[in-house]
């Protein structure tokens, strides 16, 4: 058998399970998760890696429409993910499926590569609330297959990987066969603060964060990142500090110890917090911070 190689798009609204699922197929932290919408702001390359093939996957924002140009970013970032590549996912929440999301799979009906559907999160229903929702799916006679899985569960996954593998087309690696994602470790550890921020912060601060790594130094022993945390406003600022620092102390803690693992090293971490007014519309802060529209 030859060597084959390719890229796959994951599309869907925000918070139905894009990221987990990515997680899961490629068997590594690619991507973060939050019960939080609208998690993930960059097109992320998860690579799965197997001796006869290498699938690599194109996690995106969720499908919005925020009027902001961090809005703009993501939703650009969306439409160029399913540009050449050589299969579509369109994922859906299966206790949430609704006419947004068939309106997506819509999007996808003159595309020239299959378009695979996965109803994800079948944990969390039954059959007898799916089954109606999956009768009207089945009316898009374009997609090639509609599969349910739980990426929480690991449920199906191994049939959503082998129609996969089918669509891709002979060739060799794009990428190293010892990598897993194409962003930088130092990218990686301001995701995981980030991640860290919205599991702790919860419903107390919007998606007005940022987190903008300041010092990445391995050449010790020890790993040393200073990270700011940038946010709209004094009162998401004294939020996130918490009393007495307690809960800026709780982020850090939990981000040093999941940045440890990832490394297998130990990690000193020193966290700040900025206010940058409106920075989700200012497209200089934007660019750098990394949401350029010119790097997608």
């Amino acid at each position: 058998m030859k060597f084959k190689s390719g890229f796959v798009a994951v599309i869907g609204k925000p918070n139905v399970g894009k990221s987990s699922l990515v997680n899961r197929l490629v068997g590594e932290l690619v991507s973060i998760t939050s019960p939080k919408a609208q998690t993930t702001r960059n097109k992320i390359f998860g690579i799965k890696n197997e001796k006869d093939y290498q699938m690599i996957f194109v996690d995106t924002p969720g499908v919005q429409h925020t009027k902001t140009k961090l809005g703009e970013y993501m939703s650009a970032v969306t439409d160029k993910a399913t540009v050449d590549v050589d299969a579509i996912l369109v994922v859906l929440d299966a206790t949430k499926i609704n006419t947004e999301d068939y309106k997506i799979i819509e999007r996808y009906k003159n595309v020239n590569c299959p378009v695979f559907v996965v109803v994800n999160k079948i944990e969390l229903t039954n059959f007898e609330k799916l089954y109606p929702k999956l009768s009207k799916l089945n009316e898009y006679s374009f997609v090639k297959k509609f599969i349910t899985t739980s990426a929480l569960k690991n449920q199906n996954i191994d049939e959503l990987e082998s129609e996969l593998i089918e669509c891709l087309p002979e060739g060799d690696p794009y990428y190293p066969i010892d990598e897993y994602t194409d962003k930088s470790t130092r990218f990686i550890c301001s995701e995981i603060i980030r991640q860290k921020a919205l599991l702790f912060l919860q419903e107390e601060i919007p998606h007005g964060l940022a987190i903008d790594i300041t010092k990445f130094d391995e050449s010790g022993k020890t790993i040393k990142i200073d990270a700011n945390m940038i946010t709209e406003s004094q009162r998401h600022k004294q939020i996130i500090i918490g009393t007495n620092g307690s809960m800026l102390k709780k982020i850090g803690t939990s981000a040093r110890e999941e940045i440890e693992k990832f490394f297998d090293r130990k990690v000193m971490l020193e966290l700040f917090v900025k206010v940058r007014k409106d920075w989700k519309d200012d497209v200089s802060i934007l660019n750098e911070l990394g949401f350029s529209k010119k790097d997608i």
